[in-house]
């Protein structure tokens, strides 16, 4: 199971920190991501990472203001969010990608991804 947390009320400009959390499996050879979904609007990629952590992708609308990271921890995924705009207010989940290594086309489509966490909100105010 994937657990995320971290997720919260912030103003826009500021700063949050999710974390990804599995318990009860090892991900360590997984490729993590963390995707949205918005109310109203369909779910969409942010940001992986490859299980070595050597390769990062991220969407454009985030790319600059977030950093994705492998944890201290073996089971953790961390992603590091600044500079957040309103626009960003959404659910976050993380999930789990055994990692084919076929790129960009493999870790945005949420298809490839086999686990999946609950979520965790984030709300940007204006």
């Amino acid at each position: 199971q994937l657990q995320a947390s971290g997720g919260g009320l912030v103003q826009a400009g500021g700063s949050l920190s999710l974390s990804c959390a599995a318990s009860g499996r090892t991900v360590s050879r997984y490729a993590m991501g963390w995707f949205r979904q918005a109310p109203g609007k369909e779910r969409e990629f942010v940001v992986a990472i490859s299980w070595s952590g050597d390769r990062t992708y991220y969407a454009n609308s985030v790319k600059g203001r977030f950093i994705i990271s492998r944890g201290n921890a073996e089971n953790t995924v961390c992603l590091q969010m600044n500079s957040l705009k309103p626009e960003d207010t959404a659910i976050y989940y993380c999930a789990a990608n055994p990692d084919y290594g076929l790129g960009y086309n493999e870790f945005q489509d949420p298809i490839m991804y086999d686990y999946w966490g609950q979520g965790t909100q984030v709300t940007v105010s204006s």
